[in-house]
C-alpha cells in the first residue's frame, strides 16, 4: 500500500502478520502492516519458541476435560479462570466442551495434521529464503511424566501422531538421563520427539524476517486502528488519530483483539484469550539441552540464544484484566524441584495473550464483507502455523490453488 488505495493492508505486527506481509512482498504486492505497538513487540515476542509440528491433537481432545475440575480447583495451576470472568467465558467453553465429542475427533485431527505438515514445508523454505536458517535448533523435545499412569493415560495420543508419520520414541532410566542430565528422578519415562524443533529467539526471528520483507518493499505503519469499513472499492483502516488510510484489500491478523474487527463486519467469532505466562531467566541459570515439556503441569522450558525460558500455562481471562504473575513465579517454583540446582534469580516475567477458538483451529479465509480476508485465532501455534497461514493467504490473494482444503478453517463456521 502506497497510499494510492491499491496495495494490501494488514492489521497486526505479529509473527501471523510478518509473514503474511513477507509471502505477498515476495509477489511483489504493495504491503503494509499497521500495528499499536511495533512489530513483533507483544504476543509473537515471549512465546516458548517451539515449531511444534508434531503437536497436531486439539486441546479439546487432549483431555483438559477431563481435568478441568482438578486444574481449576488450584488457582496457580495448569488452567485457571478468574470467577468473576466466569459467566462471561461459560458459551466458550460450552463450544469447547462441544468439540471435544468424539464424532468431531477425526475431522479436526486430520485438519490439524494437514495445517502441520504444509507449516514445516512452508518454515523450512522461508527460513531459506531470509536467510535465517541459523536461528532454527533441531535438538528434539524431551515430554516427561511423573507416573506410569501419566504415561499410559499419553499413550493414545501418540499413537495418533504416530499415524500422520511424527516420529517419537518413549526412554527411560539412562536414556532419559542423558537426554536431560540433572533432572529430577521424580519423572519415571519420557518421550523424545527428534524432529521437534524451537528458534534462538522467537521475537529476533520475527524482526530478521521483517527485515527481509522491508528489503522487498513492505512497509510498517505505527498505528492503533480503531474501526475498519469495506467497499466494493476497498477498504477504509480509521486510526486512532481519526485519519484514515485506504486498501484494496485488508487481512485482519491482529490476534486476540482480531474478533473485534470481525465484529465491525458484521461477523461474530468466539475467540477467547489463553493469557500466557513466561519468566525468562539468564542461560548460566541450569544447561536445559532441548525442550523440556511438562504436561501435566502445563508448561515447558527452553533454551534460548537470550535465556532460558520458562513457560506456558492457560488462564482464560480476556483482554482487559491485569496480569497475574503469581502464575509466572508458580512455574518457576516447580521448575527448580524438577530440575534440582536450577537459579531462580535474575528472571524477566512476562504475560501474553494467545487467541484461541474453541476447536483450537485458527480462523484462514475470507471474511463475509468484500475484500477483507482473515489470518488469526492459532491460540499457542501461531509462531509454528504462521508461514502456513502467510502461504495460503498469498494464494487466495493471487488466486493460486491452496494446499490445504480451508473449509475448517473458515470463519463462517461458527
Amino acid at each position: 500500500m502506497r497510499g494510492d488505495g491499491e496495495g494490501i493492508a494488514i492489521i497486526g505486527g505479529g509473527i501471523v502478520g510478518i509473514c503474511v506481509a513477507t509471502y505477498l512482498a515476495e509477489m511483489g504486492r504493495s504491503v503494509t502492516i499497521f500495528d499499536r505497538t511495533g512489530i513483533c513487540e507483544e504476543t509473537s515476542s515471549g512465546n516458548a519458541a517451539a515449531f511444534a509440528f508434531s503437536d497436531v491433537l486439539p486441546l479439546a481432545h487432549k483431555g483438559m476435560i477431563r481435568q478441568l475440575p482438578k486444574w481449576l480447583a488450584d488457582p496457580l495451576g495448569p488452567l485457571s479462570i478468574p470467577p468473576a470472568y466466569l459467566p462471561k467465558l461459560l458459551p466458550w467453553l460450552f463450544r469447547f466442551w462441544r468439540a471435544g465429542a468424539p464424532r468431531h475427533y477425526e475431522a479436526s485431527l486430520a485438519a490439524q495434521a494437514g495445517m502441520m505438515k504444509l507449516a514445516e514445508a512452508e518454515w523450512m523454505g522461508l527460513l531459506d529464503r531470509s536467510g535465517m536458517r541459523p536461528m532454527l535448533r533441531e535438538d528434539g523435545s524431551l515430554e516427561l511424566y511423573e507416573s506410569e499412569a501419566e504415561f499410559r493415560a499419553a499413550l493414545p495420543g501418540w499413537a495418533a501422531r504416530e499415524r500422520f508419520g511424527i516420529g517419537f520414541r518413549h526412554v527411560e532410566g539412562e536414556a532419559l538421563s542423558a537426554l536431560q542430565p540433572g533432572l529430577s528422578p521424580r519423572f519415571v519415562k519420557g518421550t523424545f520427539v527428534p524432529g521437534w524443533k524451537t528458534v534462538a529467539d522467537p521475537k529476533l526471528i520475527g524482526k530478521a524476517l521483517w527485515a527481509h520483507a522491508e528489503r522487498l518493499g513492505a512497509r510498517f505503519e505505527h498505528a492503533r486502528v480503531d474501526r475498519i469499513e469495506t467497499g466494493a472499492d476497498g477498504v477504509t483502516i480509521i486510526l486512532a488519530d481519526g485519519t484514515a488510510r485506504k486498501a484494496a484489500q485488508l487481512v485482519v491478523s491482529a490476534g486476540a483483539w482480531s474478533h473485534i474487527l470481525a465484529g465491525q463486519l458484521g461477523e461474530r467469532i468466539p475467540l477467547e484469550t489463553e493469557r500466557g505466562y513466561n519468566t525468562t531467566l539468564p542461560s548460566s541459570a541450569f544447561d536445559v539441552k532441548r525442550q523440556l515439556i511438562f504436561s501435566g503441569h502445563g508448561f515447558v522450558i527452553t533454551p534460548l540464544s537470550t535465556g532460558l525460558r520458562v513457560g506456558g500455562a492457560v488462564e482464560l481471562g480476556g483482554i482487559a484484566r491485569p496480569p497475574n504473575f503469581a502464575r509466572s513465579k508458580a512455574m518457576l517454583e516447580k521448575a527448580g524441584r524438577f530440575l534440582p540446582g536450577l537459579d531462580p534469580s535474575g528472571g524477566r516475567e512476562w504475560m501474553g495473550y494467545r487467541p484461541s477458538l474453541p476447536d483450537s483451529l485458527p480462523v484462514i479465509g475470507r471474511a463475509r464483507a468484500p475484500n477483507v480476508l482473515y489470518a488469526f485465532g492459532h491460540g499457542h501455534l501461531g509462531l509454528t502455523q504462521a508461514a502456513a497461514t502467510g502461504r495460503l493467504i498469498r494464494d487466495l490473494v493471487v488466486g493460486q490453488t491452496r494446499p490445504v482444503d480451508l473449509t475448517p478453517f473458515s470463519a463462517q463456521r461458527f
